[in-house]
């Protein structure tokens, strides 16, 4: 009964939401390569079948927009038939990217924590620095990118420190949103429960608000790791990066090699999903040994 309610729930909407997409992405790939198939066509005078057409469409070696399985093909080639220090291979750019992302996203959660303690206990912070938080998110990551890039580069620190750092500028910010509301989350008869005790500062901080936090901040870290990892992206790209996804996103834009592209946007998009469950897995093992309910 567990495995029909999964199935029903969770399995079949996400497969339906999956296939409806697929399909308009082929519908989308027709649509766009068709009129350069067809100037080919007419160059060459060959006269195809509808059938014919349709194929030629689905197997550009350079479309407008390339069609899931070709998309599908090169990831799996470059994904389990390249060694794994090629540089074709998705594993060998996808771990590059991480090495930044997870430092970034390390850096980015300990100055969100540390801000948010600041801003709970520090009345002067909280009405001072939240302001210059949130509008330091209003400026875009590709106008900031450049000017940490170049500003570090002035001072001979290139390589992954500068991407760690437009990491963590993505990252602080829901980490530290996240553990505001959940160090302020225990109620006011909670509050009032440790006064009766006569606990200290501390003690209602360790015993209270960082347990009551918890929840907040692993919600807040899975939207984090996601924003490092774009920020590890961003990064790569005006360097002129020879490797991660960055890298070859723009060695796909150079040459127009719009697979490449996608396959690289593939490949993202899975390593974010794979971070983002690490976090959620993580957050569950946490809250089950400290006696929470499970989800």
């Amino acid at each position: 009964m567990h495995k029909e309610t999964l199935f029903r729930h969770r399995i079949l909407p996400v497969a339906t939401v999956v296939l409806v997409i697929v399909a308009i992405w082929y519908v989308g790939a027709y649509f766009m390569n068709a009129p350069f198939q067809r100037d080919l066509d007419r160059r060459a005078g060959v006269t195809s079948t509808p059938m014919e057409f349709l194929g030629k469409t689905m197997s550009q070696p350079k479309p407008i927009l390339p069609a899931p399985h070709q998309v599908a093909s090169n990831v799996f080639e470059n994904t389990f038939l390249r060694k794994l220090n090629s540089n074709r291979s998705l594993v060998y750019h996808a771990w590059v990217t991480l090495s930044s992302t997870l430092a970034g996203f390390g850096f980015g959660t300990l100055l969100g924590i540390l801000i948010a303690v600041g801003i709970v206990h520090v009345r002067a912070l909280d009405r001072s620095l939240m302001p210059w938080i949130i509008a330091s998110q209003t400026v875009p990551i590709l106008a900031v990118a450049p000017m940490v890039i170049v500003t570090l580069g002035a001072i001979g620190i290139s390589g992954l420190v500068p991407k760690a750092v437009i990491s963590t500028y993505l990252s602080f910010f829901p980490v530290a949103v996240g553990m505001v509301k959940g160090l302020r989350s225990p109620e006011l008869i909670q509050l009032d429960l440790m006064r009766t005790y006569h606990a200290s500062a501390a003690q209602t901080f360790w015993k209270l608000r960082v347990p009551a936090s918890l929840p907040f901040l692993f919600t807040s870290m899975k939207v984090a790791i996601a924003a490092s990892l774009v920020g590890a992206i961003v990064g790569e790209l005006p360097t002129g990066a020879v490797a991660g996804i960055g890298s070859k996103l723009l060695a796909g834009a150079y040459y127009s090699q719009t697979i490449d592209i996608w396959a690289a946007l593939v490949a993202g998009s899975v390593l974010a999903s794979l971070l983002v469950a690490v976090v959620g897995i993580a957050g569950k093992i946490v809250n089950r040994n400290m006696g929470g309910k499970p989800t």
